[in-house]
């Protein structure tokens, strides 16, 4: 097996595994699956992953001997050899050890690129912006709070899609938040100090939702309420505490959060009802999927300017330069009489 005891030993990063690659290296367990083949014969299915991602990988021989040695959540040793599975890479396992010595977790675990106490300043710098008072004073007993604090620097804004690592949560609605004061200034109708809050708070839930252990996970309040839900419930929790806050401007608040996925169908308790309650839809859906999008760009391993199919958004993506075909990109375009039928009146 290898020795991960020598410094000087190179590591290899999953973003840059390629077939035919020989892997000795340790990784982390954030999926594990004993099945059997058509013929009878146990395997094991699991995903090994890394902070630069994450990689399907296989066990053979001697599965149910091996698989018995460790679980989903240990970070172990493997000695394999990496190929490809219908275009997609994967690692076949040949041999493994459970790693019993502490480990550094920063190897395996990704986190959000910015440092969480800076961003944790510029979020509160920006509620501290906050005209209303009643707003800016609920907005500070979260953040006064330090539990509440602490859970929000470390969590998840989701398990797979976007900002899902640590810190996650906290660049997600710090971006939301910018995000909304440029949208306030930009159309004065809109309640700024409502629209701001209401970016603060709208994935809060999410630090009850998701779990770190040390793979992101749902918890059962996640699976049986869900964020949404739950942070309308956290906002409510500190209202009780404040017998003067308008409950008109609560109301309201409680929309944003519980309207804030835009549809039914992606888990909206209620639709958007009033203009920034629309705004935030927007702008949280706008943040999630660049970020999201960016991630599987950059994490997609097809050689050329496309990327894999993604099956969550049905269509391949761009993720280079479009290669010249004959050395035409250069070439203006053909005069055709075609076009100026479809877009004038005529000749």
């Amino acid at each position: 097996m290898p020795d991960h005891t020598q410094a000087h030993r190179p590591r290899l990063w999953i973003k840059d595994m390629k077939e035919e690659d020989r892997v000795n290296d340790c990784y982390l367990v954030t999926h594990k699956r004993l099945a059997r083949t058509k013929n009878g014969k146990p395997f094991v299915s699991l995903t090994l992953a890394d902070r630069t991602g994450a990689v399907d990988a296989k066990i053979w021989d001697q599965a149910e001997a091996l698989s018995s040695r460790f679980l989903e959540g240990d970070v172990i040793e493997v000695d394999g050899m990496a190929g490809s599975y219908r275009n997609q890479l994967q690692l076949t396992v040949s041999r493994l050890k459970v790693l019993e010595e502490a480990v550094d977790m920063g190897l395996f675990v990704e986190r959000a690129p910015d440092d969480p106490a800076e961003m944790m300043r510029e979020l509160r710098e920006l509620l501290k912006g906050v005209a209303d008072i009643h707003l800016r004073r609920l907005a500070e007993r979260f953040l006064g709070d330090p539990e509440f604090v602490a859970r929000f620097q470390e969590a998840p804004a989701a398990k797979n899609f976007h900002h899902a690592y640590m810190g996650g949560l906290l660049e997600h609605t710090l971006m939301v938040c910018r995000l909304t004061v440029q949208v306030a200034e930009h159309y004065p109708g809109l309640n700024r100090d409502l629209l701001i809050t209401g970016a603060f708070v709208h994935d809060i839930g999410k630090i009850r939702e998701l779990a770190f252990k040390p793979q992101i996970e749902y918890t059962d309040e996640g699976r049986l309420v869900g964020h949404v839900v739950l942070g309308a419930g956290m906002v409510d929790e500190r209202l009780q505490g404040m017998k003067d806050f308008p409950k008109e401007l609560a109301l309201k608040l409680k929309h944003l959060i519980l309207s804030h996925h835009g549809q039914y169908d992606f888990g909206s308790p209620k639709v958007p009802k009033f203009l920034e309650a629309f705004a935030l839809n927007l702008i949280d859906d706008l943040d999630a999927k660049l970020n999201g999008l960016a991630r599987f760009m950059e994490q997609d391993r097809k050689e050329g300017a496309w990327t894999e199919f993604n099956r969550l958004f049905g269509r391949y993506f761009l993720k280079g330069e479009l290669e010249a075909a004959d050395g035409g990109a250069d070439k203006p375009p053909e005069k055709s009489d075609a076009q100026g039928t479809l877009f004038s009146a005529g000749p």
